[in-house]
This record gives structure tokens, sequence and C-alpha cells, in this order.
């Protein structure tokens, strides 16, 4: 399948209202890439690559920069075709279900799948509360003002920021540090109930208190939600994840996976040497 999408046509909310629990904890659900390859333009970035990312599981995405980590992990909910020229080839399924199913429809999907960046995107200007909910607003759903107040209560413990917040909730989600922004960011995220909750490079421009606190967060959320994340921490990838999947792309070839597998056997015993390399620090 191919994919190149208009970003100009890409509704960020669906004309139909849903009305669903939003206090009840998700359902974790197994993610599985099936030959992706991704373009912007002409320029071929990944090249069949192929993932299980097991359900209630945290998946960690590591190698050098520009070998398409990031870009595989924006296949995983479709943001990859927001961008102009964008093209994807291959399939990716929620739970034997294929995302790029032309009958699916693109919020079902946001609505799965969740996404944390790289820095913190609060809305500045919008309350601590009003952040939480607004993937409500965005995916149209409808919520009393006593499940509103359960559901922000429940997302910023689960974000691991309730104890911090909960007596000024109605103030600016841009006064909070760095690290209270993107837990908030987690958060939001949470609200919409997202079976999968993919995150790129979260900590890396977060202080090393703040880390340790998403890191903790990120443990916490593997019983509730599948985790996928893109580190450039090879600590990080060790302390956090139940698996790895090491991504290489020679000089002028796409990027693909080089070995994946149990986490603490890609650290200890790798069977690529270039993954031997990486993870050791001698390259990247």
């Amino acid at each position: 399948m191919s994919v190149t999408t208009d970003t100009s046509i890409i509704p960020l909310v669906e004309s139909e209202t849903t009305v669903i629990p939003v206090v009840d904890g998700p359902t974790p659900a197994g993610l599985h890439a099936e030959s992706v390859s991704a373009w912007f333009g002409r320029h071929h970035v990944l090249d069949r690559v192929s993932l299980d990312m097991p359900a209630g599981r945290v998946t960690a995405l590591i190698g050098p920069s520009g070998c398409g980590k990031s870009t595989f992990l924006r296949t995983l909910n479709r943001m990859h075709e927001l961008v102009d020229g964008a093209q994807f080839a291959g399939a990716v399924r929620l739970d034997g279900d294929d995302i790029y199913d032309p009958r699916r429809k693109l919020m079902d999907v946001r609505r799965s799948i969740g996404m944390v960046f790289q820095k913190p995107n609060p809305f500045p200007a919008m309350s601590i509360r009003d952040n939480v909910l607004a993937g409500l607003r965005l995916t149209g759903t409808r919520a009393s003002r006593s499940t509103k107040d359960e559901l922000v209560e429940s997302c910023l413990r689960r974000g691991g920021l309730w104890n911090e917040v909960k007596d000024r909730l109605d103030a600016p989600g841009g006064g909070l540090s760095g690290g209270q922004q993107q837990r908030l960011c987690i958060a939001r995220s949470l609200a919409i109930r997202p079976r999968v909750l993919l995150m790129d490079e979260p900590c890396s421009a977060l202080d090393p208190t703040s880390t340790r606190v998403i890191e903790e967060t990120m443990i916490e959320l593997a019983r509730e939600v599948t985790i996928v994340i893109v580190t450039h921490n090879m600590q990080q990838a060790a302390r956090v994840s139940d698996q790895c999947a090491f991504f290489l792309a020679a000089q002028g070839t796409p990027g693909v996976i080089v070995e994946h597998g149990d986490t603490a056997s890609m650290f200890a015993s790798p069977q690529d040497q270039r993954t031997h390399d990486y993870v050791n620090g001698r390259f990247g």
C-alpha cells in the first residue's frame, strides 16, 4: 500500500461526536509492523521494516541519528502522512487490524495510538485541567463534569503529576517546569484512553531528576498501555524497555532493523557485531 497525503485535507476533528466511558483504563494492544517502507518525496528513509511490539510491553527503538527511528515511530499512528510528499508502503496492524485500511477512520487510529513528542508541547495559556481535557475536544468526545474531574485526576496520577499540581489545576500549563510539562503531555495523551503510547525521545530535553520521574512513569504505565519509545540513551533503553530494535542506515541507503530482541540479551550478547559496537558506545 502507498499513501501520499496533503496535510491540508486531514481533519483534526471528525464530524460525529462520541460518548465513551473515559475513566475506565484501556486494554494494551499489540502492534505489528509488516514490511514498512517510507519516503519523503524521492528520499527513501525506511526499507521493509518488520517488528512485533507486544501488548503491555515497552519496546525501545535505538540507533544513531538519521537511521529512520522517528520516521518509523510516526508511521505507527499515521503521523508520517502529515508531511507533504510523504509516502508509505506496508502495513501496521493494531491487534491484527491494519490502521492504513481505507475503511478505518483516522481519528479512531489516533484515539487508540497516542503520541508524546521530544519537546513538551502543552497549550501554554490553557490551564493544567484544560490541557488534560484537550484531547476530548479534539476527538469530539463528550463527558459530564464529574467524569471530567475524575478523568483529570486519574490521568494526572497515571502521569505521575497529580501530587504536584492538585492544588493548582487552574494554573497555566505553561508555568510548569520542563519535566512537569512533559508529564502533563503524557496525562493529556492518556485522557483519550489510548491502547498504545508512542514516545519520541521524551527525556532528551530534561534534567536527570525529571528523566528519572518520566522513566518511573513509563514503567508504571506499561501495565495498562503498550509503549514504543525512541531513545538515544542506551542506559535509558536498558532501564525501561522489555525489548529493543536496533536501526541502522548505511551511507546513502534507507534505514533497516539490524537486530531486535529481548533488551537484556541485546545488551549482553548481541548477535550482530554492529549492535555490539553501538550499545557499547563505539559509534553513534
